[in-house]
């Protein structure tokens, strides 16, 4: 089958034919529909945080099972099923105490360089995320997707895999905003017009949204965003004030996953507000705060895909895009094939998209 295959850091992904084994005991063998080109795989393409390669980016997906392995009663062939990176045992102690998607089970969530499920060239091509969806197959274990109701767009479906998830779960499930609050969130890519969306659907009364993109902040407000701020050329955290008149918001979201961004969402809270940390911030990357600043109670959090757990939220999440409540058709900023995806991961850095979507038919 052909994949996308990262050799290096820093350098263009190749498309490749790679092999894949057959589903062993607990997994799924599904044919790709649509993958997600989403900031985090960036992250992996220039360094900024480590992993084993060669290997096959690629963690926002969707598509159909093609086999199951033994033991595998969820799923058959013929499921639509939608993927995610929180692969979950069940049974550890996170998992039990309701944080699946900090699943402690190294058996099942395979750390990196593990998985010997992927080969290329007669040796081991390291799968990312337990997922590798710049592929037109994957094998992953069972617990790593969900299945859907068939007359739902896969598009759509593989939307909700990554960014939507981890932006309306943030507002939902981290930071559990409450009607009539205020909320900023800093950047309108995938996950912050997520956000946004997110914290409309909580009952927020303002929601400020922060971009340098016009284009985005213009989707923000299609999302739900009351008011817009560009921060191309002022302060964001003074605008916020203003906005506010001078106390601040009662939760910042900050979903670009950068030292300043991240002081910003901090600086920008009222007392007794809290900031979430939704991007990745590059390994190595301290972000520095005021220590007076939390004497008013004022708190900052990161979060893991917003504490989702997948089966119950995503299935949820298609439903609010079904109702007209979750806009998931302004994410979409196009479709490309497999062999564009070093075009599209160009367009993706520029910020110039929101979410272009691999199209495997």
């Amino acid at each position: 089958m052909k994949a996308a295959v990262l050799h290096a850091a820093h350098q263009p992904l190749t498309i490749e034919d790679i092999g894949l084994a057959r589903p062993k005991r607990n997994e799924v063998l599904v044919r790709t529909a649509f993958a997600g080109l989403c900031h985090s795989d960036l992250h992996f393409m220039e360094g900024l945080y480590p992993y084993p390669v060669p290997c096959v980016l690629g963690h926002e997906s969707a598509g159909v099972v093609e086999a199951v392995g033994e033991d595998v009663t969820y799923v058959q062939p013929g499921d639509h099923v939608v993927t995610c990176l929180s692969v979950f045992c069940g049974a550890c102690p996170q998992c039990v105490t309701g944080h699946p998607n900090l699943c402690e089970n190294t058996e099942v969530k395979l750390m990196p360089g593990m998985s010997r499920r992927l080969t290329w060239k007669g040796e081991v091509l390291h799968q990312f995320m337990n997922l590798s969806s710049f592929a037109e197959q994957m094998l992953v274990h069972e617990h790593a997707i969900v299945k859907i109701d068939p007359d739902i767009p896969l598009d759509r479906a593989a939307l909700v895999g990554c960014g939507v998830v981890t932006g309306v779960m943030a507002v939902f499930n981290a930071a559990r905003v409450e009607p009539g609050s205020t909320v900023a969130v800093i950047g309108c890519g995938g996950i912050g017009l997520s956000a946004v969306n997110g914290a409309a659907l909580a009952g927020a009364e303002r929601i400020i949204a922060i971009d340098t993109q016009p284009a985005k902040l213009e989707l923000a407000r299609e999302m739900g965003a009351t008011d817009l701020v560009n921060a191309s050329n002022a302060d964001p955290v003074d605008i916020v004030r203003d906005l506010t008149g001078g106390g601040g918001v009662h939760y910042a979201f900050e979903a670009i996953g950068s030292k300043e961004t991240a002081e910003q969402s901090f600086r920008m809270l009222r007392p007794g507000g809290l900031a979430t940390i939704i991007g990745m911030i590059p390994v190595g990357t301290k972000i520095e705060l005021h220590g007076a600043d939390f004497l008013r109670d004022r708190r900052i959090q990161g979060t893991s895909m917003g504490g989702n757990r997948f089966r119950v939220d995503m299935p949820r999440l298609l439903n609010l895009w079904r109702q007209g409540r979750l806009k998931l058709d302004y994410l979409i900023s196009g479709r490309i094939r497999l062999d564009q995806i070093n075009e599209g991961f160009a367009m993706l850095k520029s910020g110039a998209t929101v979410r272009q979507l691999i199209d495997f038919a």
